[in-house]
């Protein structure tokens, strides 16, 4: 009777911590971070909250092709206007990626990084992801061509900086809004500031497990003047398109009035009217190793 009195005694000691650790294990559960909202790390013309985990090495081209309604350049194909960028970027940490890039037009080189603030969890204790990103850009043109826009080397110098907050609403549905700031070293100060602020909205909505559909709009809050020449440089941004996503892969197929690559050249320069038919076909293709 003493040998069960004991038994019985030892079960109700160790019985609390029992329940504890169960509800222990089902809190770490129920708060593992939401599942990525999005596929790739750009979302057409903008970057994602997405992360890759340490070591994870992305390798990034971008294309766009000319306006479609340039004369004889086959929807923009052949257009002399054409823009590409080559970029990679690396995990160095789970939550901090380093990146560099090389665009045609300008001869721009990006030094660019994103960090993890915030993730959503499973438990929705955290409704939302934070991620910043931002660059370091340098213009590359020639200085003979461009003596009074780079009459100093700092006048080549940009910069970028862009907070992200995303949510991935259900398994089909992830939206993200952006505000960001834009800086040029120099500038025409006839019509233009150095600083830009903005604000992009961008979305995706699954349609099958490997396809979505992708939108991104990107609307200027700070307003410059028309130039000598009448060019509007207020336009949004609007992009269009769909997205193949496998394991290892993300290609996007769009349509958008934005030339540029670098983002702080798209919300700075940019004079293309997307409802005044400046539209231009573009593509992302991105793969991804893990070491």
């Amino acid at each position: 009777m003493k040998k069960y009195k004991t038994l019985l005694l030892l079960t109700f000691l160790i019985m609390p911590f029992l329940v504890l650790a169960q509800e222990k294990q089902k809190d770490s559960i129920v708060d593992k971070p939401e599942r990525p909202a999005f596929e790739s790390s750009s979302i057409i013309d903008n970057a994602t909250n997405i992360l890759f985990s340490k070591n994870t090495l992305e390798v990034m081209m971008q294309h766009r092709f000319g306006l479609i309604d340039e004369e004889n350049s086959l929807g923009g194909i052949y257009g002399a206007n054409a823009n590409i960028r080559i970029g990679v970027s690396y995990a160095i940490l789970d939550r901090l990626t380093i990146g560099y890039g090389i665009t045609k037009n300008n001869r721009f080189s990006d030094f660019n990084w994103k960090v993890g603030v915030l993730s959503q969890t499973r438990s929705d204790k955290i409704p939302v992801s934070i991620t910043y990103y931002g660059n370091f850009t340098i213009d590359g043109r020639s200085g003979k061509q461009w003596d009074d826009e780079f009459y100093l080397k700092q006048h080549r110098y940009s910069y970028f900086h862009q907070l992200i907050i995303a949510r991935r609403f259900n398994p089909n549905l992830s939206l993200q809004f952006a505000p960001s700031i834009s800086h040029f070293n120099f500038v025409d100060g006839s019509f233009m500031n150095n600083d830009r602020f903005s604000i992009a909205f961008g979305g995706r909505f699954k349609i099958s497990p490997q396809t979505s559909i992708l939108l991104d709009y990107s609307q200027p809050i700070t307003s410059f003047d028309k130039d000598e020449f009448e060019f509007d440089y207020n336009h949004p941004g609007i992009s269009l398109g769909v997205e193949f996503a496998t394991s290892g892969h993300a290609f996007q197929l769009f349509m958008t009035n934005y030339n540029g690559i670098v983002p702080q050249q798209n919300y700075m320069m940019n004079t293309n009217d997307f409802f005044g038919g400046d539209i231009l076909i573009g593509f992302n293709i991105t793969r991804v190793y893990n070491f």
